[in-house]
């Protein structure tokens, strides 16, 4: 006898491209269509986009975080661009602004994938944090490297977001396998049935 699952819990996700150039419409931002694409292809779950193009301005990027964290509700946050030791990559200091934790863990592991494909990596100052029930992380501005990072750091973004009070976020087991322990888990979806 086959159980019929609940279908999966919608979420709301923030997708903010800090750009000067692609604010300006001096070129296509591909950062915000690159994790669209990518999350889509991820997650079970049906998603609604809060998406943001906006300048490397401090004060702007703290604004649309508090934002999209405070009055838009997203669960998950991504950020795309201005996390490096350039003088307007100012990223990572408005995330840590508007913080009311601190994951390390986040910046450090996806570093590490970075290195495997680029020495430049070490140059990146990514970082994520809680704001509210809100999970943040910063991610590179390149599609190649948004795909690559994410698809390094984002078994654990599930259970994180299952505990700061947000939707039970479920994957493509296929895809990325989302790590829970075992006493926070429901049951999985066959990939063939889209159960």
């Amino acid at each position: 006898m086959t159980t019929t699952l609940p279908p999966p819990e919608p979420a709301k996700i923030g997708l903010m491209s800090i750009s000067d150039r692609a604010s300006a419409g001096v070129y296509s931002d591909e950062g915000i269509p690159a994790l669209e694409n990518w999350l889509r292809e991820v997650l079970w779950n049906p998603v609604s986009f809060v998406t943001r193009l906006i300048p490397d301005e401090q004060a702007g990027i703290e604004a649309t975080l508090r934002e999209l964290a405070d009055q838009e509700q997203c669960c998950l946050i991504l950020t795309t661009g201005g996390t490096g030791p350039a003088p307007r990559d100012v990223t990572p200091e408005a995330t840590l602004a508007v913080a009311d934790k601190v994951l390390p863990g986040f910046g450090e592991q996806m570093r590490a994938v970075s290195l495997q494909f680029v020495p430049t990596a070490i140059l990146s100052r990514q970082v994520g944090v809680i704001r509210n029930k809100s999970l943040i992380i910063n991610l590179p501005g390149q599609p190649k490297a948004i795909k690559e990072t994410l698809d390094g750091v984002f078994a654990a973004v599930p259970y994180c977001v299952d505990l700061i009070g947000g939707p039970y976020l479920e994957t493509h087991k296929e895809r990325i396998d989302a790590f829970r322990p075992k006493t926070a888990r429901r049951p999985e979806r066959a990939a063939s049935t889209g159960q």
